[in-house]
């Protein structure tokens, strides 16, 4: 690969970190203009939705939001949903303006996805685990029609202590849903503490690829390594497809991280404050409608 090839795609990358880094910074925004919500969750998962919406790995029109031809993006845990009204903003599906009417009355922006309001938005999400359901039930659409469209859906790890995940996956795996990729963020907290103090998953893998999946393991935060693992579950035939991206919650804002009291709690001014300024520094100058 010749220097000029590696140097477009290090420019690529540092382009995708930098949108990685405007989305936390418009989470942090959101969470204090609603003074409500989750942050530990929705900043964790920035570096994945970045790669899903911005790394050329699914199709997709934001000016054409309900082409039959997209694959469809299902967030299962919707209550990280505020990283995913920033993406679709930022990807064109809506004014990044109004981001700022998160959970205000009458907006789009409800504090779970709501379908049919929001362009981008392909399923209702609320209680958690009924997200895979849908996606499989997606996939199995489209395996009838004989369509060639991929769903991704998206879990928390918190989540896998549900039995409705657990009855879809069976399914999953009996079908051989290649058309099926499931995003798990492990990211260790929920909101009652540390999951394996909770309800102990481990080890997912061995659970998944006995239930008939193939699994991928990926650090959460390399979004080069997230863009290579949503393009390998393309080429696995007859299996559906796991990966379990290993997050940090609340990354980017040192005070968050790793505390699972951040999991359902929004910052205050003062805290946001210091978030924004940690993730300015973190990611370079870049405009931000918070700012």
């Amino acid at each position: 690969m010749s220097v000029w090839v590696l140097k477009i795609i290090k420019m690529d990358l540092k382009k995708l970190e930098q949108t990685a880094n405007l989305i936390r910074q418009d989470i942090i925004g959101m969470l204090l203009e609603a003074k409500s919500g989750h942050s530990a969750g929705p900043l964790g998962m920035a570096d994945v939705f970045t790669a899903i919406y911005f790394g050329d790995v699914i199709k997709h029109d934001p000016k054409k939001p309900e082409w039959e031809e997209r694959d469809r993006i299902v967030l299962s845990n919707g209550h990280i949903c505020p990283v995913l009204y920033a993406t679709l903003a930022h990807a064109g599906y809506f004014p990044v303006e109004e981001l700022k009417t998160l959970r205000k009355l009458g907006t789009r922006l409800q504090g779970h996805p709501h379908y049919g309001v929001l362009p981008g938005i392909e399923s209702t999400s609320g209680p958690l685990a009924q997200g895979l359901s849908q996606a499989v039930g997606m996939g199995i659409a489209f395996k009838m029609d004989k369509k060639k469209n991929q769903v991704i859906c998206l879990t928390g790890d918190g989540e896998q202590d549900e039995g409705q995940i657990w009855e879809a996956v069976m399914l999953a795996g009996k079908l051989k849903m290649d058309n099926l990729t499931q995003i798990i963020d492990r990211n260790n907290i929920q909101i009652d503490g540390f999951t394996e103090d909770v309800m102990p998953l481990e080890s997912l893998e061995d659970k998944y690829e006995a239930f008939g999946w193939h699994v991928i393991e990926v650090n959460g935060h390399n979004i080069e390594k997230i863009i290579d693992a949503i393009n390998m579950s393309k080429a696995i035939f007859e299996k559906p497809v796991v990966i379990i991206a290993h997050t940090i919650p609340g990354k980017g804002v040192e005070f968050m991280e790793f505390d699972f009291k951040w999991h359902g709690m929004p910052p205050n001014k003062e805290q946001a404050d210091i978030a924004l300024k940690q993730l300015r520094t973190l990611g370079g100058k870049i405009t931000s409608e918070h700012e």
